[in-house]
This record gives structure tokens, sequence and C-alpha cells, in this order.
């Protein structure tokens, strides 16, 4: 036990962590914003609701909301612990130390993305997921289903919201585009063969997500959504 104790609070076992989580964070990403793309059908939010309907009521779900949680803590403590290991074995900045000419600075602002991240969440779980799974919604739609579009359309009015949303998706953003390739990476999943694959897979797969959420917040509040 000792020794697979050891095995994942090494530098090697943090960085597994790290990379086994962010690849579930991924695809998680891509049923949420999945789901959440149904807004713009542009049906007041009736196919919409059904989806959240469906993520709110189905065991599945519930269960895996509950491993996704787990999973972004761990992820979240993961990170604070590498950032301060690798700043407590480099206590002594170099001399010259041109970060640019070896990465990209997203690359080495990773703490702080992750730090406006964490910030965006704790706002989007208050002001979503709270409400749908545990206060509840106090209005249904036709369908007679909670309407958490409604909601939103309410949220979304509020510029100052809107503003931190796409604040927030430009981190994600950025926080993906070195993060997918980096996941694949610690995960022993790359190979020169297909790594530009990857690569570009991973590119698109940031601007993507990232450009979808971030419509959401602004087809709500300049009205191109009823």
């Amino acid at each position: 036990m000792s020794g697979f104790g050891n095995a994942f609070s090494s530098s090697i076992g943090k960085k597994f962590i790290m990379g086994a989580t962010g690849i579930f964070l991924v695809l998680f990403l891509i049923v949420h914003c999945g789901i959440n793309a149904l807004i713009f059908l542009d049906d007041q939010g009736l196919t919409f609701n059904i989806g959240a309907h469906f993520m709110a009521t189905n065991w599945i779900i519930r269960a895996g909301e509950v491993i996704l949680m787990l999973g972004l803590l761990v992820h979240i403590f993961q990170a604070l612990r590498l950032t301060l290991q690798n700043n407590k074995a480099r206590p002594v900045k170099y001399a010259v130390n041109d970060g640019k000419a070896n990465s990209k600075w997203y690359s080495r602002s990773m703490g702080l993305l992750g730090t406006l991240l964490l910030i965006f969440l704790v706002v989007h779980l208050k002001d979503f997921w709270v409400v749908s799974r545990f206060t509840g919604i106090p209005s249904v739609d036709a369908n007679g289903h909670e309407d958490l579009y409604a909601v939103m359309r309410d949220k979304f009015q509020d510029p100052v919201r809107v503003a931190v949303y796409l604040l927030a998706m430009v981190s994600l953003c950025y926080h993906l585009l070195h993060g997918f390739a980096s996941a694949f990476q610690t995960m022993g999943w790359n190979h020169s063969k297909y790594n530009g694959i990857i690569k570009s897979v991973g590119v698109w797969y940031s601007i993507i997500i990232s450009i979808v959420f971030a419509a959401m917040p602004l087809a709500f509040h300049f009205g191109l959504i009823k």
C-alpha cells in the first residue's frame, strides 16, 4: 500500500492524476456544451429544458456529477501541489530566463488561468447548478419541465455577469490549448505519428468549445434568442 501511495504522491503520479482528471473534464465539457447548445434551437427553451431535465433526473448522470466534482477537486488540488512543488524545487529564479523561447505564455500561466476558472466555476454553480439541483426552479415551461432556460435568460441580462462569463471563456480556451495535448502526453498516448493530429484536434476543440459557451450569454443578453 505504501508503494502504491508513494507512486501517486510522486511528481509523476501527480502529473498522471492531472492528466487523467483533465481527460475526464474534456469529455464532460463536450456533453455539457452539447446540452447547453440546445438553446440555439430558439424554441423558447423547450428542447433545452428536456435535456436539462434528463441531466437532473437520470441516476447515471447524477452519479457522474459526483465523480466529476471529485475529479475537479482532485485536479485543482494536484495543480496547486505541482505549482508549490515546482516553486520549492527552484526557489531562486535563473538570472536569465527567456520563457518565451521555450513555451507559450498560456503554458506558463496555467495557475492564473486556472484561478480565474475556479472563480467562474463558483459563480456558475451558484447561478445554475445549485438552483436546478437543490433550491428548485419556480417556473415551468409548456411541457411542464422546470424552466432553467428562463433562469439563464434572466441571469444574462446582467452585463457584469456576461463580462465575467466571457473572460472565463477566454481563460478556458487558453487553459485547454495547453491542457488538451498535455493530458495526452502525460497519459502516454502521444506518438510522433499522430502528435500533429492531437495538437490540431486540441486547438479546434479549445476554440469551438469556448466560442459556443461564450455565445450563450451574448445571445441572451442581446436578444438574439428569446
